[in-house]
């Protein structure tokens, strides 16, 4: 099978490649080496460098390019967003709303009505809207089903009560998907419903879940008889386990993880050639060598992954199996771990200083090792994954 690009793909590469090495020459220091979503959503300066990006990137119609036209799309084939998402993710840029245009859209696209798709979508397009996804709860992360918040009818309009939390960017929403039980009576995945949420209704509060460094970028979501109306409802009542599976597919998958490690990794590369340890490069070791090598195949074989699933993208209609989102979610998330596990075994004690001259890749080191493991739980923690692959994807019995 030959993965060669052809002259067209490489042209469109080389046009998105362009556009990001010289954008992000104005981007804050904290986009260089540190966590990309602490870059975005916790310091003034970092969202005002990703507004400015999402109003550039929705200006030349490329933050939905795969969408159809009538919705703000420019009905690009999935290759051509592919290769876009790679760019975007080698250069460590933002501007992409990662709940609204590539979780919340797609699902809106399948399953709501004609008018909830004229509304909804062309915003999302243009770059004036800000997503946060409204899923976790206390007592219902990896278990989502067991959820809590209840949606319940008053005549026009859903009463929402309950809690969400873990909210990555809340603070910075102005509009929430969420999923709440519309039949209170109801268990597990039974009876649930999405909606579409304006964060500026009455009876939602947002507090914050501070890191232990005083980062912002996680808010528990409290809802206080909070009046929806059912225009807000995607897809039929009761249904929205089904919607929230495609969604967590959508979240799943896609090459751009792997292309970010493969970043991360050149960058190691580089540090190799340049430290000395016992009176010879790193980048002269053969275990240091063979450690390279392998996460260097394992991004490859990721993003050869991540293409079969554009590919069943594309051949579904942006339905495909939760299998195969699983296993790009597992492998790319216990890669990033690997390459942690190994940038501090490299740097040894200096890995562990985040500023100064000292500091390894701008202390960039110290935070992927912070982080990884949090990876490797949110979306679904892997265990859970692994049970998706073995019972949907292998067809192993469930247990009881």
């Amino acid at each position: 099978m030959d993965f060669k690009l052809t002259a067209e793909q490489e042209a469109k590469k080389k046009e998105y490649d362009d556009f990001f090495r010289e954008e992000m020459r104005k981007a804050p220091p904290i986009y260089l080496h540190g966590s990309a979503l602490e870059a975005s959503y916790d310091s003034e300066e970092g969202w005002a460098f990703y507004e400015y990006m999402k109003k550039k990137l929705a200006e030349k119609g490329w933050a939905t390019m795969a969408w159809p036209k009538e919705y703000g799309g420019q009905d690009a084939p999935l290759w051509q967003q592919l290769l876009f998402g790679e760019s975007m993710a080698y250069h460590r840029a933002p501007g992409i709303d990662g709940f609204g245009n590539r979780m919340f859209g797609p699902t809106v696209m399948l399953y709501a009505t004609e008018e909830q798709k004229k509304r909804i979508l062309p915003p999302i397009a243009r770059g004036e809207v800000q997503y946060c996804q409204g899923w976790s709860e206390p007592n219902a992360g990896s278990d989502l089903a067991s959820l809590r918040t209840t949606a319940v009818r008053s005549g026009d309009y859903y009463v929402v009560n309950g809690q969400k939390t873990w909210t990555t960017g809340a603070h910075r929403a102005d509009h929430m998907f969420m999923l709440a039980r519309t039949d209170p009576q109801s268990k597990r995945n039974a009876g649930l419903s999405v909606f579409n949420v304006d964060m500026k209704l009455p009876g939602i509060e947002v507090r914050p879940i501070m890191y232990m460094d005083g980062a912002h970028i996680y808010n528990e979501v409290w809802f206080t008889d909070t009046k929806i109306h059912e225009n807000e409802r995607i897809g039929p009542e009761g249904e929205g386990w089904k919607l929230t599976r495609d969604t967590m597919n959508f979240e799943r998958s896609g090459a751009g993880a792997f292309v970010h490690i493969l970043r991360d990794l050149g960058d190691v590369v580089e540090y190799a050639k340049k430290t000395k340890r016992n009176g010879r490069f790193l980048s002269e070791d053969p275990l240091v060598r063979q450690k390279i090598a392998r996460i260097y195949t394992d991004c490859q074989a990721g993003r050869t992954l991540a293409y079969k699933i554009a590919w069943l993208q594309e051949k579904g209609n942006l339905r495909f199996s939760p299998a195969a989102a699983s296993e790009s979610k597992v492998f790319s998330t216990e890669l990033r771990q690997r390459l942690a596990n190994v940038l501090l075994e490299m740097a040894g004690p200096f890995g562990q200083v985040e500023d100064g001259p000292w500091a390894p890749l701008g202390g960039g080191m110290i935070d992927t090792y912070q982080t990884c493991i949090g990876s490797n739980i949110c979306a679904g923690s892997n265990e859970i994954q692994r049970n998706i692959i073995a019972w949907v994807g292998v067809g192993l019995p469930r247990f009881k």
